[in-house]
């Protein structure tokens, strides 16, 4: 996948894991019925999409209770 680039998407979020685990929990969403506010998407895989929604800012990734949690 070339657009977007891992440079760009990490401007977005605090670590490739969030970026990760947000990009799939999105992706499963879209998967089971889930729809996209994206006219014309570069990618027509559901990870794919997921990324071009967090590069767009249509998804915000936050930091979640599990990993508050974690760091008690």
């Amino acid at each position: 996948m070339l657009y977007p680039s891992i440079d760009e998407m990490m401007t977005k979020v605090d670590s490739k894991y969030s970026l990760v685990v947000a990009a799939a929990r999105r992706a499963r969403q879209l998967r089971e019925g889930g729809h996209t506010d994206i006219k014309n998407p570069k990618a027509y895989k559901y990870v794919g999409v997921a990324l071009e929604e967090i590069y767009e800012d249509r998804i915000i990734v936050t930091r979640g209770e599990e990993e508050d949690e974690k760091e008690k």
